[in-house]
């Protein structure tokens, strides 16, 4: 293939993406653990946190530690309108309509809960997408739960369909989500994957359509095929296999909910637990939502910040816009200070594209010296993570 047709292919797989990224909410559930990220992180009460949206789960999360403040910040304001309706239930007060919408996934009573309680809470932003979007809670849709929703829900719905059209494979899922033990997950799971990764779902993930809908641009989808022999496919069935035969099912929430539609009361991230209700509705004035990207956030929002959790997007910046790069590391050094810790993901299972600034500035800890935390993630999705402190 020609060097300028691959270029033209290229051009218009990441306009795909923009276009699917910049017009739908992409992810309805944040898919990096929590709970690994506030033991390597260890937040106080004098914390000061800049991370990125994503669905909101893992901020709201974070407040369980009490810091001083967390900025969310998102290029896409439907991530955020997400977070600031969570945000509104919290201010509303109940926990039992918190916990239909966003633990069951439908209310019925959606509609009039939202127009009587929770539309004036919203930014005007948020008022505008869940006016048109609130159907995502209906109970009488063909797609019966706001987490077959979204981008990445449609993905999940599909799979469920999937599942639905082989008995025989919907009785296993069923048995992997209420397995007692480690050692009856792995039975069951050898039964399901040669099942799940049959040639046609190769193929189908092996598309870029499939990634963008799972919110991987084509450069990070890149990355995988650079570095894991048998590509998207393969490491997809890798990451799976990790999670279903290593990682008790019984508390990863993640799955439970993609394979499920919904998450249960002993079975869902910490901000759908009752017992942290009330200590949650007393923190969410210290959560911050910001339409923007990180480099406009710090130039509008100078200060002293200890903690950067970044995600995986530098995937993106490295091989798109390494300008862009450059700039969000020189502004989070100008706005750091000794010791604040930066969290990042890649989809690659090693990264070389930190500028040569920031190894003098950051001192990195690789996946290696963190094996132990990289292994307990119950997300499992991710090549490798990387824990920086300013020096």
């Amino acid at each position: 293939m020609g060097i300028q047709l691959q270029k033209t292919i290229n051009g218009l797989k990441d306009n795909i993406f923009r276009e699917i990224h910049s017009k739908n909410l992409v992810y309805n559930a944040c898919w990096e653990d929590p709970r690994v990220d506030r033991e390597l992180l260890k937040f106080t009460e004098e914390s000061k946190i800049v991370m990125i949206t994503s669905a909101g789960c893992n901020a709201l999360d974070y407040l369980l530690d009490n810091p001083q403040s967390i900025d969310a910040i998102d290029v896409n304001p439907k991530q955020n309108a997400l977070l600031a309706l969570k945000i509104a239930l919290f201010e509303q007060g109940r926990f039992d309509h918190l916990f239909a919408m966003f633990g069951k996934g439908h209310y019925k009573e959606s509609r009039k809960l939202y127009e009587e309680s929770l539309r004036d809470l919203l930014p005007e932003y948020a008022q505008q997408f869940w006016d048109k979007k609130l159907k995502y809670f209906y109970e009488s849709r063909i797609r019966k739960s706001f987490y077959f929703n979204g981008t990445s829900g449609s993905f999940a719905w599909w799979m469920n369909n999937f599942f639905d059209s082989n008995k025989s494979l919907r009785k296993l899922t069923y048995n992997l989500v209420h397995a007692k033990s480690v050692d009856e997950q792995e039975k069951v799971y050898n039964q399901i994957e040669p099942k799940l990764f049959n040639n046609f779902i190769k193929w189908v993930l092996g598309r870029q359509i499939t990634m963008s809908m799972l919110g991987v641009p084509r450069p990070q989808k890149q990355l995988i095929l650079d570095q894991f022999p048998g590509g998207v496919p393969s490491y997809i069935s890798a990451s799976l296999r990790h999670v279903f035969t290593k990682l008790p099912i019984h508390e990863n929430y993640f799955w439970h909910a993609y394979i499920t539609g919904s998450y249960s009361k002993t079975c869902c991230p910490e901000y759908l637990n009752f017992e942290h209700f009330q200590e949650l509705r007393e923190r969410t004035s210290k959560l911050n939502l910001h339409n923007n990207t990180i480099s406009g956030f710090l130039k509008e929002n100078p200060g002293n910040y200890s903690h950067y959790i970044l995600l995986d997007h530098q995937d993106w910046l490295a091989s798109h816009d390494p300008e862009a790069l450059n700039e969000e590391w020189e502004l989070i050094l100008k706005n750091s200070f000794p010791g604040t810790k930066i969290l990042m993901r890649s989809a690659a299972l090693d990264i070389d594209f930190l500028p040569q600034f920031v190894k003098k500035a950051v001192t990195f800890q690789t996946t290696n010296d963190l094996i132990d935390f990289h292994k307990r993630d119950r997300v499992g999705t991710y090549g490798s993570v990387y824990m920086g402190t300013v020096k």
